[in-house]
């Protein structure tokens, strides 16, 4: 599998990153066996945690299966998602995600979300003290909008604390607002960047289009239905579905290998319930899309427009 540099880190990962939402929920642990070992045999060295995930037993079932090889591994995990970014919650729930971890640091820790009832200082120095400690080797921020990123990077250097080094926007197809800023930003920071939701929860497969489909996550999470439930999102999936038979590709590779082809993206973090949803997924690391191919998927769903929302050529 290729890899791929971690921003400014100096850190080497594999160019897809395996989110572990499912270990514990949707995954029972020996599914979550099987999906482990499928992405470390087909070289991923890359896993995305979180306190939250299935109430902290995703976190307890990677601890156990990234045991006997932990420093051959960058994890993630995250604080924020319920708790807020307070250095009361960042403290007790480090040392939380650590334990169910079974690990002695986390090598990528995120803020979920922004906290608004948080000054955002206290937050970022709560961070730093985690840093200092080897608690946490490097900082991220997760589902922060672009002006939030810069409010952190300039209170970081103007204070003299560990900076953010990796960013994760949900990034997919369906959902391109990334790249009006936030990815130009990555940019410009060298800041690493691993979307979710590649596929859009599973929407870009076309699986739900059929009638009388069992609609996954749309029916089971109110919040997925809310964001890939618009009018035009049938339309959209029916011709991509289209365009990957006549490119010859899977729906799952071709939708990760479009997210992975931004110049921004680091490793796009692919999810999968098990071993056989996660295949054509693998294949995305590895998949040479074309240029022609890229700009036709592209040509799908309208770029969103500049963040000053002038288009015109200015003299």
């Amino acid at each position: 599998m290729q890899r791929k540099l971690l921003g400014r880190t100096g850190v080497s990962v594999s160019a897809l990153c395996f989110g572990t939402m499912c270990f514990g929920g949707n995954a029972d642990e020996a599914e979550s066996a099987r999906l482990y070992a499928a992405c470390r045999d087909a070289g991923i060295d890359f896993f995305d945690c979180a306190n939250v995930y299935n109430a902290g037993r995703a976190e307890e079932i990677l601890g156990r299966l990234m045991a006997h090889e932990r420093d051959a591994l960058v994890i993630t995990s995250k604080v924020g998602s319920g708790t807020g970014n307070s250095r009361r919650a960042i403290m007790r729930e480090v040392e939380g995600s650590l334990r169910r971890l079974g690990t002695d640091r986390i090598d990528i820790y995120f803020l979920h979300q922004f906290d608004p009832d948080t000054r955002v200082e206290d937050s970022l120095r709560a961070l730093d003290d985690l840093v200092r400690a080897g608690k946490v080797l490097y900082l991220g921020a997760s589902n922060w909008a672009a002006w939030q990123i810069a409010l952190a990077l300039g209170t970081q250097v103007r204070e003299g604390l560990a900076m953010f080094d990796v960013l994760q926007p949900m990034y997919n197809l369906l959902k391109r607002q990334a790249e009006v800023e936030i990815l130009p930003l990555a940019q410009d920071r060298d800041l690493a960047v691993i979307p979710y939701n590649p596929v859009a929860g599973g929407v870009l497969t076309g699986k739900y289009l059929q009638p009388g489909s069992n609609r996954g996550r749309l029916d089971e999470l109110d919040f997925y239905a809310s964001r890939y439930g618009a009018d035009w999102i049938p339309k959209v999936v029916a011709e991509f579905v289209a365009l990957a038979g006549r490119i010859g590709a899977h729906p799952v590779t071709l939708a990760n290998a479009w997210v992975a082809r931004h110049p921004a993206v680091t490793a796009p973090i692919i999810g999968a319930r098990n071993v056989e949803q996660l295949q054509p997924a693998l294949k995305a690391a590895d998949y040479a899309l074309s240029d022609e191919d890229y700009a036709a998927i592209s040509a799908l769903v309208p770029a969103p427009p500049p963040a000053h929302d002038r288009t015109e050529t200015v003299r």
